[in-house]
């Protein structure tokens, strides 16, 4: 996610350890045949990570026959060009991602969305008045450089005497400055802001129809169609994760916390509830968990055309996204 701190020293150190202390008994050990697969993160351990996690600490990609090391990210870590080589089997990146990988020839797949909303949001000062992103204006505004959702904001919305300025990586600049914005993910950033006295608001990046599918598991193309039985094992191991996380976390949290000890209890419990409603909107059209749809991913497609990152050229919508590999059931 985008509250980039900078990694503990006893964050890989702490990696390996807490991958073996915090895994579940299991009625019968892994077996020495089970498949070797990686899947890479895009950032550190984190709540948006959650389902991955614990399909592992719940022994449900072992009971796929898999076993799977999950790689932490960070902010030199090529997710896309990674998997795009090999070096690793899967991995998470957003929508997004997804459509710029396409536009230059990387063949990818997008398998499932546990995030059917985007967690991208502003974060503002309540006290500054700004209840909107289309009242954003007279505040100096902290961003990545170049990201798409800010290219969208500033296609679509005046922002008047808004200055930009390079996102710190936390929000030490917004707690000292009222008239500072910055953009967080909605699980994170207003809760910790929250916690060291300020009153933050949160507004939601999708609100403005700029929403492209998050945390996504994705893998390359040729991967997927010469293995579709592992692709739905592999899947079907993922959204049980998913679906247990959001309804027991407590497990999986314990181990995410060992991982990126930033990551405390009270933010992870605060994290979780944020996500569920992400990952479970009532407006879902679908419900089968994970599912994407065909005009959500041209919609982004022709919004990132229209903003002139992508060529305006065709994309074929049906090869960066299945619905193949999940599991039907309701619950």
């Amino acid at each position: 996610m985008f509250h980039r701190r900078t990694p503990p020293l006893l964050f890989y150190g702490l990696l390996s350890l807490a991958m073996l202390g915090c895994q579940p008994d299991r009625d019968e050990p892994s077996s020495s045949s089970s498949l070797s697969l990686s899947l890479q993160l895009n950032w550190f351990p984190e709540v948006e990570h959650g389902g991955f996690y614990a399909a592992q600490v719940h022994g449900y990609f072992d009971q796929e026959g898999l076993s799977v090391e999950i790689l932490p990210g960070g902010p030199n870590v090529p997710v896309v060009q990674t998997l795009d080589t090999g070096r690793v089997d899967f991995a998470v990146t957003n929508g997004d991602r997804v459509v710029f990988a396409q536009d230059a020839g990387v063949e990818m797949v997008a398998l499932m969305a546990p995030m059917q909303n985007s967690p991208r949001c502003i974060m503002v000062h309540r006290e500054s008045g700004i209840t909107c992103l289309e009242a954003l204006r007279d505040v100096t505004l902290a961003v990545s450089s170049g990201p798409a959702f800010y290219k969208y904001m500033a296609h679509h919305l005046p922002l008047e005497n808004v200055e930009t300025v390079a996102y710190p990586g936390s929000i030490a600049l917004f707690l000292k400055n009222p008239r500072l914005a910055q953009q967080a993910y909605v699980f994170s950033e207003p809760y910790l802001a929250q916690q060291q006295g300020a009153d933050p608001l949160a507004l939601m990046v999708s609100e403005l129809g700029y929403n492209p599918y998050s945390s996504l598991l994705v893998a390359r193309r040729a991967f997927v169609e010469e293995q579709p039985d592992l692709m739905r094992r592999f899947v079907r191991a993922v959204v049980r994760g998913w679906k247990h996380y959001l309804h027991e976390p407590a497990e999986t949290n314990r181990l995410i916390q060992a991982l990126n000890p930033d990551m405390t209890p009270d933010v992870l419990d605060y994290g979780v509830q944020q996500i569920a409603k992400l990952c479970r909107p009532q407006d879902s059209p679908s419900a089968t968990f994970g599912a994407m749809t065909g005009d959500r991913w041209q919609t982004l497609v022709d919004q990132l055309i229209e903003i002139g990152l992508v060529e305006t050229v065709e994309h074929d919508t049906e090869k960066i996204f299945t619905n193949e590999f999940l599991p039907r059931e309701t619950n």
